[in-house]
């Protein structure tokens, strides 16, 4: 009995001097540590996009009554930056900014249409700055901008299918 009173003793010293050595152990090899800082920086520079939805006249028979439909563009800018939008006169042969085209595929039959800058359709929307041009001041948010166009009242051309591109552009 005495030998396994002195095992027992044995194994708690072995116990004990693990238990400070671990503990010992973990004041002798503490980590010394030591820190830094860094700046993160950003230059948010004056930037604008732009989007456009399709202007569809929709179908008609004889051009004897103005048809009128609306789009949209969408600019977004940088808060603060102000911006000014234009329209070209488009891509259909002799289209101008006063009297624009949309042809057939041939190109040799030719529908008048307008953009307007105003729902009284009496401002033409062209590609002069300070003049027929639509300006704003971004807000860092999608503005919304819309396009009145107008077919006009004229001798109807054949049958067929008409179009032009029209390229919106912004200037900031």
């Amino acid at each position: 009995m005495l030998n396994l009173f002195k095992k027992a003793a044995v194994i708690a010293i072995v116990a004990s001097a693990a238990t400070l050595g671990a503990v010992g152990s973990q004041n002798a090899f503490a980590a010394t540590s030591k820190t830094a800082t860094f700046d993160v920086t950003l230059t948010v520079q004056d930037d604008c996009s732009i989007a456009a939805n399709p202007l569809d006249f929709g179908s008609t028979g004889v051009l004897t009554q103005n048809i009128d439909q609306n789009a949209g563009l969408s600019v977004t800018c940088t808060k603060g930056t102000p911006y000014t939008v234009a329209l070209d006169a488009g891509t259909a042969t002799g289209s101008a900014i006063s009297d624009r085209k949309m042809g057939n595929a041939a190109g040799d039959a030719f529908v008048s249409f307008n953009l307007y800058r105003d729902i009284a359709r009496t401002q033409v929307w062209g590609n002069t700055a300070d003049t027929d041009t639509v300006a704003g001041t971004g807000d860092g948010g999608a503005q919304t901008i819309p396009v009145y166009g107008r077919v006009p009242t004229q001798n109807t051309p054949a049958a067929g299918a008409y179009s032009s591109t029209i390229t919106a552009t912004v200037v900031f």
